[in-house]
């Protein structure tokens, strides 16, 4: 079991990872016109905010139509072909975005990460299987674990993308050089998963059928779960605002405090190390005092406070003091949250409920990059992270008043 809970970890990590890298670079290719690597005309800036934007955006929204029918496949056919197959399909995109940077090809971006997004549903799978392999009392640690790993791809992945696009560091480096070591670390990935992963199943649910449309059943779907209705909900108003935050913080960073790549990566590994030390020390210990239900809502509205403490800083600083004190209720709420939706789940419904809360979380994280680009180029770089606290303290609201009362 230990065995296959590392490779879940790691195929966690090398998604993860690869977020991580595009922090640092996606500012150089179209949101900083003083970039060498910009791919437009410097006025082309309130331009390069929107396709920006949809650049973010084009992943998740492939999610979103992806998730759900890969969480049911794996249902039916069991988690390690989906696992494989989807870790493949990262290992291309990564080959065809750094094809598309060093071609400076802007639709060729697009599809790379389109295709990663059809593809890319593997974290709900490999939650599912965690989840198969682990009893309902260890779950929390656990996830709580796979946060600690999603703290280890943002330490890693800014950290690469900044040094290895850096020519400085070797001449034959560049913005694309991260993506061909991402590709070839999925790529390995894959060939580990299938030689040494146990199939996490026991019973596969062979009668369930496959919705191509699923996605949006999910959606109405959601409201039919009576116990999951408002952590759903919950979900979605935390996926929207993290994702506003997410989505132009590196943009904020090089706008306001003229972050380089390098300073960006320095920083999200920063970020990462903070998140991971939550996880390993402070989740664990706040767990064996409080239930889940007890520490999400105060977790929430901290997060969201925390997150709107980022606009006060007018050196840069002052935003590296309040990182620690953030990563604190963000890293509560990740693992308490999945924790608390598997418990809630029916067993063997749990691969399709987790495809119905990636489903939801996808919606929360296509739109927000759409919207945070045109109101970076209309109000400034700081808007979508004042919009980021606000959704993330309705979530804690809505926890508060219609999830907690009712547990």
């Amino acid at each position: 079991m230990k065995k296959n809970l590392f490779f879940l970890f790691f195929i966690i990590f090398i998604d993860t990872l690869g977020i991580g890298i595009l922090i640092p670079i996606v500012p150089q290719i179209l949101g900083d016109p003083t970039s060498a690597y910009y791919l437009l005309s410097p006025e082309q800036k309130d331009l390069g905010f929107f396709l920006l934007g949809l650049l973010v955006a084009s992943y998740p929204v492939e999610v979103f139509f992806a998730a759900p029918i890969l969480g049911a496949l794996s249902d039916k056919y069991g988690r390690k072909p989906i696992l494989v197959v989807s870790i493949l399909g990262t290992s291309i995109s990564y080959f065809v975005f750094a094809y598309a940077i060093f071609t400076q090809n802007i639709p060729l971006l697009f599809l790379s990460r389109i295709f990663d997004g059809i593809t890319g549903g593997n974290i709900s799978v490999a939650q599912a299987a965690i989840a198969d392999l682990t009893s309902r009392e260890n779950r929390t640690r656990n996830y709580g674990m796979m946060g600690s790993v999603f703290g280890l791809g943002f330490i890693f992945g800014p950290f690469l993308g900044g040094v290895l696009s850096s020519p400085a560091v070797h001449s034959s480096f560049d913005v694309s050089t991260p993506f061909i070591f991402s590709g070839i670390l999925a790529l390995c990935s894959a060939v580990f998963l299938t030689f040494f992963f146990k199939e996490s199943i026991i019973e596969k649910a062979r009668e369930r059928k496959i919705n191509l449309l699923a996605s949006f059943y999910n959606i109405a779907k959601a409201n039919k779960f009576s116990s999951l209705r408002f952590l759903f909900v919950v979900s979605l108003l935390f996926s929207l605002g993290i994702t506003f935050y997410t989505s132009f913080f590196n943009v904020y960073l090089t706008n306001k405090f003229g972050f380089s790549a390098a300073d960006i990566g320095a920083f999200f590994a920063y970020v990462g190390v903070c998140i991971i030390f939550t996880q390993l020390f402070i989740v664990g210990a706040i767990a064996k005092r409080f239930s889940e239900i007890e520490i999400l809502g105060p977790a929430y509205l901290a997060s969201g406070i925390m997150i709107a403490a980022f606009l006060v800083p007018n050196i840069a600083w002052q935003v590296i003091l309040i990182v620690p004190i953030a990563a604190i209720p963000h890293g509560l709420q990740h693992a308490n949250f999945i924790s608390l939706l598997t418990k809630k789940a029916d067993p063997d419904m749990l691969g399709e409920v987790l495809g119905v809360q990636s489903s939801i979380s996808s919606i929360g994280q296509a739109l927000p990059p759409i919207f945070a680009g045109s109101l970076a180029a209309i109000f400034a770089p700081g808007m979508p992270i004042f919009i980021s606290a606000l959704f993330i303290i309705s979530a804690g609201i809505i926890f508060i008043k219609k999830v907690k009362p009712y547990a």
